[in-house]
C-alpha cells in the first residue's frame, strides 16, 4: 500500500479553468494551500460561513486581495454556477516590484518609461495597454490592487502574449506612489481632455510616467492632483473622447518619436 504523503505529493494541483475561474471552496481552498497564483478573491457579502472567513483570513495572509461582492456579481463570474459564494481569479505571472521595473530601465541606460494605469477595470483595456506598452518598449506598467482588473487569463489573451513580456507591479495607492516617484526625478503626465499640456508640446524624452485613467470617469481626483503635467489629446471629431488604451498608445508612440 503507498504511503499516503506519497500520494499527496502525486495529487494533480488543482488548476484554474480555461479563463482562470476557480471555483467553490474546497478548490479555492486547495489552491490557497499548493500557493497557486491567484490575483483576487471574491466572497459573498455578508456570508458569515466560518469557512469563508478561513479562506478570507487565509488570502489575506498571503497578500491577496480579497472583495465582498453580491452573489449577482458572483453568478455573472461563475462558469459552474456552483460557486459556493466564493470565486478566485487565477493570475497568470507574477507582480513584480515598482523598484524592479526603475533598476531595469538603469540597467539598459534608458530614462524609465512608465505606464501608470488608474483604476483601469475593463480586463480588455487592460490587455490592449499591456501589448501596446510592450511594443512601445516601457520599461513596466503600474496598475492598483483595488477597482482594476488584474494579470488574469482574459487580460493575457488580450495582450497578445504581451503579459509574459511587459513587467506589472501592483501598489495600495495610485497617488503615494505618483509622489515616490517624483521626488525619483521622474515627471508623471496625466491624460484629460481638459489638459492644459498639448500632446505635442509635451516632452517625454526624459523619465516619464504616463497616467491612463479610467474609461468612464478619467483619473481620479487625487491622482489628478499629484501629475506635474495634464496632457491633452487633440480631437477634431465630433466624438470627445479615445477609449483608455488608444490614449496610451497615443501618449507611449509618441514618447517612442521623441526619443528615437
Amino acid at each position: 500500500m503507498k504511503d499516503m504523503k506519497d500520494t499527496e505529493r502525486r495529487r494533480p494541483l488543482p488548476d484554474a479553468e480555461a479563463d482562470g475561474v476557480i471555483e467553490g471552496r474546497n478548490a479555492v481552498i486547495e489552491a490557497l494551500r499548493v500557493g497557486t497564483a491567484i490575483d483576487k478573491i471574491y466572497i459573498a457579502k455578508g456570508e458569515t460561513d466560518k469557512t469563508l472567513g478561513h479562506i478570507a483570513s487565509r488570502a489575506r495572509d498571503a497578500g491577496i486581495v480579497v472583495v465582498e461582492a453580491d452573489r449577482r456579481k458572483l453568478d455573472g463570474i461563475s462558469r459552474t454556477h456552483a460557486h459556493q459564494g466564493v470565486i478566485a481569479l487565477a493570475a497568470v505571472r507574477e507582480y513584480v516590484t515598482v523598484e524592479s521595473i526603475l533598476s531595469a530601465a538603469a540597467e539598459r541606460g534608458e530614462p524609465p518609461l512608465l505606464v501608470v494605469c488608474d483604476e483601469i477595470s475593463d480586463p480588455h483595456n487592460l490587455g490592449a495597454i499591456l501589448r501596446t506598452a510592450e511594443c512601445a518598449g516601457a520599461h513596466g506598467v503600474i496598475i492598483p490592487k483595488r477597482r482594476s482588473a488584474g494579470l488574469t487569463a482574459v487580460v493575457a489573451k488580450t495582450s497578445a502574449g504581451a503579459v509574459s513580456y511587459i513587467p506589472v507591479a501592483r501598489v495600495a495607492n495610485i497617488p503615494s506612489l505618483l509622489k515616490d516617484l517624483k521626488k525619483q526625478g521622474i515627471w508623471v503626465f496625466g491624460t484629460a481632455a481638459d489638459g492644459t499640456t498639448d500632446l505635442y508640446t509635451a516632452d517625454l524624452k526624459g523619465p516619464a510616467a504616463i497616467v491612463i485613467g479610467s474609461e468612464g470617469s478619467g483619473m481620479t481626483r487625487l491622482v489628478s492632483e499629484n501629475c506635474d503635467f495634464l496632457v491633452s489629446i487633440p480631437m477634431k471629431g465630433r466624438i470627445s473622447s479615445l477609449n483608455a488604451s488608444a490614449a496610451a498608445a497615443i501618449l507611449l508612440y509618441e514618447a517612442v518619436r521623441q526619443r528615437s
